[in-house]
């Protein structure tokens, strides 16, 4: 079978050259792209860490109630952040937080407008399909790769990563909303005049709005994935014991920040879960 491997496909070597020609001519562009990430970044941990915690804590139960109309969800929230603190895991707690929130900003901020798009053009989704197929079954370990090399070591490069990780989900599911639309809803509000804008913001969107609420929370768990992935190129939050206790073969620092982890995932999942208690 050597005169297979003789005429190896040169995929790797084709990726470099890719990537080393975007590093010579494409500086700039990934130079602004940091200092806007890194701006985005920082504004939401200073949000997050500035106030006391008790008082951030109370505003995300408030939040989980508008959300949910329910006083159990506030109450769960409130418990679950309390064990962070007991737990002595705020501040790799906000930092996580701030990786999620920021991934959420970037791939709702992408993924929404491509997936309508792709939903009026059947072809531009044919073409797209096989792309995300690509993006979500890659390893993700090796997003950090192109990550380093474009933007250094930090929380801008895991942002990076957990983005091109997570924006398939934003864009199938807001495709699934859109397409799905029935033609009898499209029909009458065309036959009463409704232009392509009104029809896409007043029949399209309202229709897909579940299926774009399931792509933001597939955003967040997907997101909050990464958070040991996004540690080992140096960004910070929960992942960085997790990536400790695993070096060190601390079974106690693994489990106590896993757990923390879970908790996370478990306030989230419950705070922007549809059809919550009225």
């Amino acid at each position: 079978m050597n005169w297979l491997t003789d005429t190896k496909i040169p995929v790797g070597k084709t990726a470099k050259i890719v990537i080393d020609w975007l590093q010579d001519h494409a500086a700039p562009l990934f130079d602004a792209l940091s200092v806007a990430l890194k701006a985005l970044i920082d504004a939401t941990l200073w949000v997050l860490q500035g106030p006391p915690p008790l008082l951030v804590i109370l505003a995300f139960a408030v939040i989980a109630y508008l959300l949910q109309r329910s006083w159990k969800i506030s109450l769960l929230v409130i418990v679950g952040f309390l064990f962070i603190l007991n737990q002595d895991y705020w501040e790799e707690t906000t930092e996580s937080l701030t990786l999620v929130i920021a991934a959420c900003v970037v791939c709702m901020g992408i993924g929404v407008p491509i997936g309508i798009a792709a939903a009026h053009r059947p072809r531009l989704y044919s073409v797209l399909q096989p792309v995300l197929d690509l993006m979500q079954t890659l390893p993700a370990f090796v997003y950090l790769i192109p990550a380093i090399v474009f933007f250094g070591i930090g929380m801008v490069p895991g942002l990076i990563a957990t983005v091109i990780f997570v924006l398939p989900a934003p864009i199938r599911l807001t495709h699934l909303g859109v397409s799905s639309t029935p033609d009898t809803l499209t029909e009458a509000a065309q036959s009463f005049g409704a232009t392509k804008s009104q029809l896409l913001w007043k029949v399209e969107l309202p229709y897909a709005t579940p299926q774009i609420m399931a792509g933001l929370n597939q955003t967040i768990m997907l997101s909050l994935s990464m958070v040991v992935v996004a540690a080992l190129v140096g960004a910070d939050g929960l992942g960085v014991p997790v990536v400790r206790a695993l070096n060190t073969v601390n079974t106690a620092l693994g489990f106590e920040s896993g757990f923390v982890i879970v908790v996370v995932a478990i306030i989230l999942d419950r705070m922007l879960r549809r059809g919550g208690s009225k």
